[in-house]
């Protein structure tokens, strides 16, 4: 298994079907559940846990993944909503070392319940042509809103198996 992409890079289908994102949608939906239950008994040692040499541990991981959520969803209602916007970028790295990235996860997951939803209400009135519509990233040019639901969905899921890779380190 390779570590940096336990479950695959980014796989977007070529054409993108309401099918595709209907599955998507469902992992979004059931997201922070599978997420709780895999950290809400973690005590500071375990959430201090890290994937691999050099990665962020457990507990950036989570407040990463509520602020990639947030950040994703603002570009995909951009999308819907202006003419091919340019978004900007966000430094991650950056991002996963301020103070507030060392308060409990439950704020972020909280804020994940919440983020899912809007993007599970939203994403089910998509329609095919809405599906076409982009957005342009400041450094990784036009992206599609179909690929961005894709990524919403796959983002969650690649870090909940670095979670899990993490917290398997603990029997050994």
């Amino acid at each position: 298994m390779d570590v940096k992409f336990p479950i695959g890079q980014l796989d977007v289908p070529e054409k993108v079907t309401l099918e595709d994102v209907q599955g998507w949608l469902e992992q979004i939906k059931t997201y922070t559940t599978r997420l709780r239950e895999t950290v809400d008994s973690l005590n500071e040692d375990e959430l201090g846990r890290k994937y691999r040499e050099g990665s962020w541990d457990v507990r950036q991981l989570v407040h990463h993944i509520a602020d990639s959520q947030l950040n994703m969803y603002q570009r995909l209602r951009l999308a819907l909503t202006d003419n091919s916007p340019t978004v900007p970028g966000f430094d991650q790295d950056k991002w996963a070392v301020l103070p507030d990235t060392e308060l409990p996860v439950e704020p972020s997951i909280k804020m994940l319940e919440g983020i899912n939803e809007r993007i599970v209400a939203l994403g089910q009135s998509i329609t095919d042509d809405q599906l076409e519509r982009s957005f342009i990233h400041e450094t990784n040019g036009e992206i599609k809103v179909s690929t961005k639901l894709r990524k919403l969905s796959w983002h969650q899921e690649h870090h909940l198996a670095h979670i899990k890779i993490a917290l398997e380190t603990l029997a050994d």
